[in-house]
């Protein structure tokens, strides 16, 4: 059903805006998952890999609330990354009932390869939009992000 505010000029602009979305999205992952899938693995372990990167030595709860995900979502693809050896494991050493993560250098490789090639699409891309584009983009997905916050 479509909003009564919203006139059929700007439902069809919106469903172009969600068709560009959803094609980015799948132009920005489709490398990576074919790499993973060669793995046995799917993309929420390349999200692990990249938020365990980015924050070393985060606590489980920690990544939950970074990545905004259930314990649920995140055990399985947790527990096959730690027994593959791509993530290490550790006890806190203040509190024994934390763990601590942290890539291996196998991890760092895998997502440095993962990632890698999404940074270098992106600053394509942003070279070729421009930094006003660039910054309109960041924009919105910043006001998108913090819709999930509310």
């Amino acid at each position: 059903m479509v909003d009564s505010k919203i006139t059929v000029e700007e439902e069809r602009r919106l469903n172009q805006a969600l068709e560009a979305l959803h094609f980015g999205f799948r132009a920005i992952t489709a490398h990576p998952d074919e790499r993973l899938g060669v793995l046995g693995y799917s993309r929420v372990h390349h999200r692990i890999l990249y938020f365990v990167g980015r924050n070393p030595d985060c606590s489980i709860n920690e990544l939950l609330k970074i990545m905004r995900v259930s314990k649920q979502y995140l055990n399985r693809p947790l527990r096959q990354l730690v027994e593959d050896g791509y993530i290490h494991s550790r006890q806190d050493t203040r509190d024994r009932r934390v763990k601590r993560l942290k890539l291996t250098p196998k991890g760092r490789r895998l997502e440095e390869k993962l990632t890698g090639e999404q940074r270098a699409q992106l600053a394509e891309v942003f070279r070729r939009a421009g930094p006003e584009a660039e910054a309109g983009w960041r924009k919105v997905m910043a006001l998108l992000s913090a819709d999930m916050d509310d």
